[in-house]
């Protein structure tokens, strides 16, 4: 196969990142991978989308995430046909381009609904990554399983939202990523609120939820994959993600340690009632975050933390993704 990966920029790739474990992967079991930045495509015509590549090769050699992300920073890049191509995977970050280049995935997404309308396989639907490209994608699912929740740029608004609640709340920007901005207000101390929702507003609107005394201990990265839970050999491709000590965020580049994430029926009974919309919206890899009895976000973009919960659940994740790729490139091809 012909596997092009969509990404931000190619020199900000790291070794542990998902993206770079399913394109070894991917080598590995003889594919060819091709990434394409965000500013990388050229449109022809309605018929042609073309991009600027850099091309690894199996014959290559590369084994190691360190050799590749090197190889990938030097590589040239090829313009390349996307209709010789036979996956365009959709793993870019849109809130790292919303400062410096705004336009960068609207464009990539735009692209991208051409490369699907000429017959290739992309994912994830870019159709419908349209309406999942902030977090009010969660609203789309069952009120069981989503927290309370207020969107704004009002402070009033979420004063009032905080009085309801008399407790803690959590606010971070609708459109974000990466524990940026995400601030814990206190009822009880709350004088500051106005400067945070203030602040937050720079960016865009405000999303306010109800403050789960569970978060105490961490969040869950859940993946789905096919809108079902990605499992290999009874373990499921999970890990739990613990915040540092006075640290709200549980993401595991702003310092919060992964351990293995127990997976128990409260947890699948949870992932269940999303299973059908996530198959519904073509949305074939997505990482959930889970804390308590809610799904706190669902990543639908670039879901990370594949290195962990394989390393912890000792289990080769990004093989079943790609042998189920195969799979699904044989059937979609074969109509």
């Amino acid at each position: 196969m012909k596997i092009a990966i969509l990404i931000n920029q190619s020199h900000k790739e790291e070794e542990k990142f998902t993206t770079t474990i399913l394109a070894l992967k991917a080598l590995e079991r003889g594919h060819t991978v091709l990434y394409i930045g965000l500013a990388d495509f050229v449109y022809e015509d309605e018929q042609t989308i073309l991009a600027h590549c850099r091309i690894i090769s199996p014959e290559l050699g590369l084994t190691k995430g360190s050799d590749f992300v090197n190889h990938l920073k030097d590589a040239e890049k090829t313009l390349v046909d996307l209709n010789e191509i036979d996956i365009l995977w959709l793993r870019f970050d849109p809130t790292l381009d919303m400062i410096n280049r705004p336009w960068a995935a609207a464009a990539g997404i735009q692209f991208a609904q051409i490369v699907k309308r000429n017959g290739r396989l992309v994912i994830n639907d870019p159709d419908y990554l349209v309406q999942a490209n902030n977090k009010l994608y969660l609203e789309n699912f069952p009120k069981s399983v989503r927290p309370k929740t207020l969107v704004t740029r009002n402070h009033n608004d979420v004063l009032r939202f905080l009085e309801e609640q008399q407790d803690k709340i959590i606010l971070k920007p609708l459109k974000g990523s990466g524990g940026k901005n995400v601030f814990m207000i206190d009822y009880k101390d709350r004088q500051n609120l106005k400067q945070t929702v203030e602040a937050i507003s720079r960016d865009g609107y405000v999303i306010a939820q109800e403050y789960l005394p569970e978060a105490k201990k961490g969040d869950i990265r859940f993946f789905m994959m096919g809108g079902e839970p990605l499992i290999v050999d009874g373990k499921y491709a999970a890990v739990r993600r613990v915040q540092k000590e006075d640290e709200i965020r549980s993401n595991i580049h702003q310092g919060a340690k992964p351990e293995v994430a127990i997976i128990d029926d409260n947890i699948l009974q949870l992932v269940n009632q999303v299973s059908q919309q996530l198959k519904d919206d073509n949305m074939y890899l997505v990482g959930l975050d889970i804390v308590g009895d809610k799904i706190m976000e669902v990543n639908v973009f670039s879901p990370g933390a594949l290195y962990h919960a394989s390393k912890l659940q000792e289990r080769d994740f990004a093989n079943a993704i790609i042998v189920d790729l195969e799979n699904r490139v044989k059937e979609f091809y074969h109509q």
